[in-house]
């Protein structure tokens, strides 16, 4: 849930990139972080496993200007990939305003994909969430490999939701910043409707 300063004219929005272990989470987020100004990015943190490149989670606060009077700020964070860490997974979700799911788009990760999806929509319903009222984006990462399915596939197969999405190679930046744009004006349009209301 954004978090509203009014004295200091500032809401604080959070964007959790989602997804399978190795899927590109982490890369995109270092990706955020290195084509990020100095002066509007916070400070990057990693927990690197032997199993996977994120065991906690990446916090990468960005400023990104004035919008409707307030100064709006992105923190963003990785889950763990692998399926033993869902409870942190869990946690990291708390409070959340927005998801990038990032997906493999090689064919023999087509099924790990699709049940990482439905955990995400378990893990949100146990919160109160329904997956289909939080902004959610997809990044089909992966695009340069040999195996990568055609994304019109990997839409029939995988996104059942119908949300936006993109196509991606995380380790190259394409794709990374029109992701996280359509999230964050997910988002942002989502928080402004609530603004209203108060």
């Amino acid at each position: 849930m954004a978090q509203f300063n009014f004295f200091r004219k500032e809401v604080n929005c959070k964007i959790v990139y989602y997804g399978l272990g190795s899927s590109g989470k982490t890369t995109n987020l270092e990706m955020v972080y290195d084509r990020t100004p100095k002066a509007k990015r916070g400070e990057l943190t990693s927990i690197d496993t032997e199993q996977d490149r994120t065991l906690f989670f990446d916090f990468c606060p960005i400023e990104l200007g004035v919008v409707a009077g307030m100064k709006t700020k992105l923190r963003l964070f990785t889950v763990p990939g692998q399926s033993f860490c869902n409870a942190t997974r869990k946690i990291v979700l708390e409070g959340t305003d927005g998801i990038i799911f990032v997906a493999d788009s090689q064919a023999d990760r087509v099924q790990d994909n699709l049940e990482s999806l439905k955990n995400l929509e378990k893990n949100l319903a146990e919160q109160g969430i329904n997956i289909r009222e939080v902004p959610l984006v997809i990044q089909w990462n992966k695009r340069d490999m040999p195996t990568a399915l055609p994304v019109k596939e990997l839409e029939k197969k995988i996104n059942y939701l119908k949300a936006p999405s993109f196509e991606g190679v995380a380790a190259k930046g394409e794709g990374v910043f029109p992701a996280l744009k359509k999230c964050t004006a997910l988002v942002l349009e989502c928080v402004m409707k609530e603004a209203k209301k108060d």
